[in-house]
């Protein structure tokens, strides 16, 4: 004789649904400060723990010194640079800005087009038509929006305060990651093979691949070459280096490369008549705009390469939803996303392109049709 079957109790399944995603909002909103610094840390670690293990080999076998080691390298060769870049941008810019929304900041005369063969005269004697035909009126209409966009960036740099709390946590973090590393990489593939079995830890996987291609493929590259290209700026004596260097991080990081503003730093220091120092800003940015073909592939093959549309999307999305922070975090994000709906999606052979193949599989398939009605 069979047992009657329980019927569900559907109102208590409802409700402990909804007490678990009670739960689950209330966790993240406690430690909603500490994720950003905590997604900050992983990246790093992840990225350089082949050094933590190297560093652990040469001295004796430590966890604890080489954990030390690293925590003070992040301090000194991170933390420090970005903090005193961000001061500099703050103090450096505060002028430009003033000048731009005051208004005291005009067109300039540019008489270096008298020097410029054949067409000069004619370039200039066009410029300054426009400036006596309302090229002030052009550029109090433009003033406002320059204004808005340059404050808005200064703003995103002027959170020190805040940036720096980050920077705490991020080194917190990561001393703690480096000292229970495997821990906590165990427990992850563990909770995702719980959740779908051996996909899921390929999945973990992949997403590794993608942290270390974007923190050593693109981000590692482009701070290369936008801080040596700072350098080369700050030497020669072009004027507002360090807001050019961000400039560079920005450009690098989208993958447009440093000489976009190298270029025109070398045609202003030639038409200023330094052609000592504009041949030694052009032998440098020679060196330095084409490091990044050998930079890259070396560090490229860590991780996994990426389309250069999602590391665009990831640095200026991640800009806008979490300030500076967000340059690190957000190409990070997309490119784990992109790489797990990759994987996902090879898990099955494509469909045929051949033409005679697809007929008849159509064919086949309205027979099928036609012997079920």
């Amino acid at each position: 004789m069979s047992t009657l079957q329980r019927p569900r109790d559907i109102p208590q399944i409802l409700l402990s649904v909804l007490f678990l995603a009670l739960m689950i909002i209330a966790c993240l909103w406690i430690i909603q400060p500490f994720i950003l610094g905590f997604a900050w840390a992983a990246t790093i670690v992840i990225a350089t723990w082949p050094v933590l293990l190297r560093l652990q080999r040469i001295l004796f076998g430590r966890r604890s010194l080489a954990v030390l080691v690293m925590t003070l390298l992040l301090f000194l060769l991170f933390v420090i640079p970005i903090a005193l870049l961000v001061n500099s941008v703050v103090d450096g810019s505060a002028p430009l800005v003033h000048d731009i929304t005051s208004g005291t900041l005009e067109l300039p005369d540019f008489a270096w087009l008298n020097s410029i063969p054949f067409v000069g005269a004619k370039l200039y004697q066009g410029w300054h038509s426009l400036l006596d035909m309302g090229g002030s009126a052009i550029m109090a209409k433009v003033r406002p929006y320059i204004g808005t966009t340059t404050t808005w960036f200064v703003g995103q740099a002027a959170h020190i305060g805040r940036f720096l709390l980050h920077c705490g946590l991020m080194l917190l973090f990561s001393a703690l990651l480096y000292w229970q590393g495997e821990k906590v990489a165990f427990g992850i593939r563990y909770f995702a093979t719980r959740l779908a079995s051996k996909r899921g830890d390929a999945a973990v996987l992949l997403a590794g691949q993608a942290i270390r291609a974007v923190a050593l493929g693109v981000v590692v590259t482009a701070l290369t070459q936008a801080i040596l290209g700072g350098i080369g700026l700050a030497i020669t004596g072009v004027p507002y280096a360090t807001l050019l260097t961000v400039v560079m991080i920005f450009s690098c990081l989208v993958q447009l490369g440093p000489l976009i503003v190298l270029i025109p730093s070398i045609i202003w220091l030639y038409w200023t008549g330094d052609t000592t120092w504009g041949t030694v800003l052009l032998v440098w940015s020679c060196v330095v705009g084409t490091m990044d073909n050998f930079i890259r592939p070396v560090l490229i093959r860590m991780g996994a390469d990426l389309p250069m549309i999602l590391i665009l999307s990831g640095v200026i999305g991640g800009l806008v939803a979490f300030g500076m922070i967000g340059l690190f975090i957000g190409p990070v994000v997309l490119a784990v996303s992109w790489r797990l709906f990759d994987a996902w999606m090879h898990e099955v052979p494509p469909p045929t392109t051949d033409p005679d193949q697809v007929l008849e599989e159509l064919q086949q398939f309205d027979m099928s049709i036609e012997k079920k009605e």
